[in-house]
Order: C-alpha cells, then structure tokens, then sequence
C-alpha cells in the first residue's frame, strides 16, 4: 500500500468526520486533511426510527462535499461507517442507496461493538497505550461505548443507547433547562449505564482514555480554566484531567439555563452548546458510578480506526499482525459459545477450501469471499442450540444478530445467508435476509453456499471419514474424486453431497460428478 491514499469516513448521529491520509511503505499513515460538518442525522429521544427527509438533505449535501475533498486528493479508496443513527432508521437502506446514487460512497452500518473496537484501534495509533491495560469511554450524538482493551486484544465491549443528541430530546427540549430535567436525566443515566458499571466497576485500569466530542470538549474547557494558553490552539492528545476538575466543569455547565449563556463558557465549542448539557451529566454519572480519578483524551477515534483497519485488512503489514486476527476469534468464540461440532466443522472448512480453491480463479473469487466462506464452515451449524429443527434458519439468526468483531454489517448479512443457506431450500428472493443484499452479493452467497453444502455433505455423518479430494474439470464438467481414511465406505458421504448439488449446479452452470477412489491393495 505504499504511497496509497485512503480516506475514512466517520457517519455519526450528530456530526460527520473526514479523515484523508496518505499510507507510506511500512503501512503507517500520515493525515493529510481533516473536516467535520455538525449534520443531525438523529433526532430521537428513544430508537431513532426514521432520517428525517432535512438529515437526509443535509447529510447528501455533506457527504458530497467531502466526495470532492477525496477527489481532489485522489483517494484510492474511502471507506465511510455509520453509527448509532443509521443502524436504528427503518429508512437506513433507502439513505445508503440514495447517498451511493449520488456520491459513489458505500456505506458501512456497524454495531455497537464493532465501533468500539475501531476506536480503540485509533487510540492506540495517538496514545501508548498499547501495553497498558485500558478503559476506554466514547461519547457520541446517539450511543456511549465502553471497551477493556490490551495489547490489541478486547476483553470486553459494550454500547448503550444514550448519547448527548438522544439525551437532549429526551429531557431538554425547551430553550431553557429546568432543575428538575436536570435530576430526571441523572437518573436515568445511571439506570441505563448500571449493567455496565456492576460488571466492570471492579475491574483494575493502567489508564482511562476518553475520545470524542462531549469528553475532548470538556477537556477543552478544564484546559481553559486551568491553563492561560489558547485553548483552541490546544492539541488535545493526551491531555489529562482530573475528577474534580471534571465535575466543576459539569457544575459550570449546568449552571447555565440557555444557549446563549453556554456559549459563553470559555473553551466550549458553540455547535455543541445545546448538547453539552446532556453530554456532561452522561459523563458525570459514569465517572461517579465508575469512581474514576482520571481521564485521558485521545485525539484519535473511529474515523482513525477506520484508517488503521483498512490498512491492516489491505496490506497485511507486520506492524499489524497483532490486530489480524480479531474476524477469526470472534467467529470461534460465537461458535464455542453455541456449543459447535469442532471436529465437524474443521472438517467441512478444510473440504470447502479445497473446492474454493480450485475454482477461484475461473469464476473470479477473492481471498475475501474465502474468508467468508471460512467462517461460514465455522458457524454453519451454530443453530443447533436452539433446535435441530430449522436449525439452518437459527444459525442465520444467530450470526446476523452476534457482534462479530471486524466484520461491517454487510459481511455479517453475507456470512449469515451462506450458513443459512447450507442445507434445505435454495436462496429466493422474496427470503429477508437475502432480499436485502446486492445482485452481487446474491450472486457470491448462491456460490460460496453451494460450496459449502457440498463440503457438508462429504461429511454427513459427522465422522470424518473423507481423506481427501480431488478436482478436474472436462468441459463443463466437475468431477470430484474422493478417498478416505482405511478405505472406509463413503456411501452415505456420496449421497449426502449428491442431494446437496443442485445449488451447486444451477450457480456455477456446471454438472458435478462424486467418485469414490479406493485405495490399491498390495
């Protein structure tokens, strides 16, 4: 990737971010611009049903502009995520196709989780914190996430839906804050953030680190208070504030009733005036209910996750390797909490690599759609703690509704559909899960599941018995020869992939031929 330039894209509730950066040999980015707009994507006190047609407006007109900032760097590749206001509108897919209409920009929804981790990849590329052992808190417009991370590794992550955006139209929708809304929203913040804070209240930190605009924005204004340099000259990396000065910054805010009377809070920023009330008493209740001492600020965040995660999925650079493995063990820890046949499932991804392999490059396959298949093999049983009956269809549910970490919402909606559609009836679009992926996409899910209900078939009794494969195309013919371990029978393996071809078949536009290969006797 060297000399690449890449851009991220950072779709949050209350505001929009742009980071261009340009990639140099050893896979280490340097930023090159920087832009954020104030949008309003969400305006909900609760679930965020619907963008509203002026979010919708404004957000095509932001994102437009920052297509012509890309061009005009020449980005190679922008890669844009939507956060808490995407994920919960009805109307998400009609604004993601409607901003690709307009702009070419694909848009990436991720969970909550997965937020979370890719803040955590930004703050380890602006603070040394990769071998301490951390609390990471973000703040946004609809969502609050925490994560416990070290050395690269989540030990655990979770989001919850308050934000100062979903706050302020909950309790302070008035001009004027009243005391009472005051009270009403501390306690609903600490009832919402106590399932949280009971599991890691007792957990040990080397260090707290805080990101994004409600902490670095009262960050700002401590370093005002405190400091007689010019706070919006302030680089606020790495800058640290104590407790005491948080919750005198808090008082200060909720002192003020108005807009106007906030604005005049020195070292505030004047497009989060009527919004920092409610960003403030979500941070105030955390640092109380935690019984934090300390926090440190991190001028990176998601859209420098966002940087650092291309780079790492792109490039493969050695300087990432810790990161690469995290779409693997999130994939084994859903499957070993849903209680898989390993030796099955081990079985049927080693068979299915087998045939991928050998077909890849006829019919334009990537490393990519491998790995979708791979963790498919992984998870396509996964329903089976819930029923044996339709168990195909609860494995969908289980992996589209499991925060796979390192995977957007799209690979997560294609990983689902193949593993659901490993056994029974063939995709059809008028099945949810299915309708709602590209033509493209369709396309890849009918070959990659046709391959995986072969790979499953060759092992229907759950035995192992199949050795080995091997491929060889005559015309448009596949023959598959298989051997086995001891020569054993493999009659129920040739009849379980026989009654398994027919998707097979019709999305490669191939016939498939099973022999059995016994072994020579001396």
């Amino acid at each position: 990737m060297a000399d690449k330039i890449i851009a991220a894209i950072d779709i949050g509730t209350n505001s929009f971010h742009l980071v261009v950066a340009r990639v140099d040999e050893k896979g280490l980015f340097k930023v090159l611009t920087r832009e954020k707009e104030v949008v309003r994507l969400g305006k909900s006190s609760r679930d965020m049903k619907y963008i509203s047609k002026d979010a919708f407006s404004r957000a095509l007109s932001t994102l437009n502009r920052f297509k012509l900032i890309c061009d005009s760097y020449k980005s190679q590749k922008i890669r844009a995520v939507a956060t808490s206001a995407v994920r919960e509108a009805l109307n998400r897919n009609v604004f993601i196709n409607k901003v690709y209409e307009e702009t070419g920009i694909e848009i990436e929804v991720i969970s909550g989780y997965e937020e979370a981790r890719l803040i955590y990849l930004g703050v380890l590329q602006a603070l040394s914190v990769y071998n301490k052992r951390i609390l990471l808190i973000d703040i946004g417009g609809g969502s609050t996430e925490f994560l416990i991370g070290e050395k690269g590794n989540i030990e655990y992550g979770n989001s919850i839906k308050i934000g100062a955006v979903r706050m302020t139209h909950r309790f302070f929708k008035d001009k004027r804050i009243k005391k009472n809304e005051i009270n009403e929203a501390r306690l609903y913040v600490r009832s919402a953030i106590n399932p949280i804070t009971r599991r890691i209240k007792d957990k040990e930190f080397d260090i707290v680190v805080g990101t994004s605009g409600t902490i670095t924005n009262i960050g700002s204004i401590i370093h005002a208070e405190e400091s007689e340099a010019d706070s919006e000259l302030l680089n606020i990396n790495n800058f640290s504030y104590k407790r005491e000065s948080l919750l005198n910054a808090v008082k200060k805010i909720l002192k003020t009733e108005t807009n106007s009377e906030r604005i005049k809070i020195q070292g505030l920023d004047s497009d989060r005036a009527d919004i920092i009330t409610a960003g403030a008493i979500i941070l105030e209740q955390i640092v109380i209910e935690l019984n934090l001492k300390k926090i440190t600020l991190s001028n990176y965040a998601l859209r420098e996750g966002i940087i650092l995660d291309t780079i790492n999925k792109e490039s493969g650079s050695e300087q990432l390797d810790f990161l690469s493995d995290v779409r693997y063990k999130s994939v084994i820890n859903l499957a070993e909490n849903s209680g898989y046949d390993r030796q099955h499932c081990e079985q049927v991804l080693r068979l299915g690599c087998k045939i991928f392999d050998f077909l890849k490059n006829k019919f334009d396959l990537n490393e990519k759609d491998k790995e979708y298949l791979e963790a498919a093999s992984i998870l396509h049983d996964v329903g089976h703690c819930i029923s044996h009956s339709q168990h195909h269809k609860h494995s969908y549910y289980l992996i589209r509704n499991s925060e796979l970490l390192g995977y957007n919402d799209n690979e997560i909606e294609i990983i689902a559909n193949i593993a659901r559609y490993h056994r029974k009836s063939s995709p059809k679009q008028k099945h949810e899960g299915f309708e709602r992926l590209s033509s493209k996409n369709r396309d890849k899910v009918r070959k990659l599941a046709g391959i995986l209900r072969i790979a499953d078939g060759f092992d229907r009794g759950h035995n192992s018995v199949v050795k080995n494969i091997e491929l060889e195309f005559s015309g448009k013919t596949l023959s598959i020869y298989i051997s086995t371990f001891n020569d054993k029978d493999s009659t129920l393996e040739v009849w379980g992939a026989n009654m398994r071809r027919e998707l097979f078949e019709e999305s490669f536009g191939i016939e498939l031929k099973i022999i059995h290969v016994h072994a020579k006797s001396n």
